[in-house]
């Protein structure tokens, strides 16, 4: 298996690289691309969902962002020691009939000695929004370096 830097143990440069190279890849909506980053038998749960393996994470992110559409995230490092990291993170998105969201949640990970993501636990909440209320409104795709994060954006 090829190691995925940066590894554990992680420091304050790593975990946050870590954190933007996982935000890079969500905002790719690439579910194959994304799954790469989690070991095979990756564990996870998302709200009040359970997940096990690459297969089922390439499965629930197809089904996200169907559902989920324009959606623009960002992650932010809360805390991070050994093998694990812990990040808040906003996203917005809006539904088939328009109307937007921003839901914001809190990721707990762990990783494994090649820098895969072995766990990953996730608590959200959506909240309605107004297209005026919209705070991430760079193109579709990568967060701009320039754009604000989520602490500058009072986030």
């Amino acid at each position: 298996m090829n190691p995925r830097p940066p590894l554990p143990p992680f420091d304050a440069d790593t975990a946050a690289q870590k954190a933007r190279m996982a935000e890079d890849a969500w905002n790719s909506r690439d579910p194959e691309r994304v799954s790469l980053a989690y070991t095979e038998d990756s564990r996870w749960r998302n709200r009040a969902e359970f997940l096990n393996g690459r297969a089922e994470i390439v499965a629930f992110l197809k089904r996200k962002w169907a559902r989920e559409l324009d959606y623009r995230l960002i992650k932010e490092v809360w805390a991070f020691g050994g093998n694990r990291i812990a990040v808040r993170f906003a996203y917005e998105w809006h539904d088939d009939s328009g109307q937007w969201f921003r839901s914001y949640g809190n990721e707990n990970w762990e990783f494994d000695e090649s820098g895969l993501m072995r766990t990953r636990l996730a608590s959200i909440n959506d909240l309605p929004i107004t297209i005026g209320d919209r705070k991430f409104v760079w193109p579709l795709g990568r967060r701009p370096d320039a754009h604000p994060g989520l602490s500058a954006l009072g986030l």
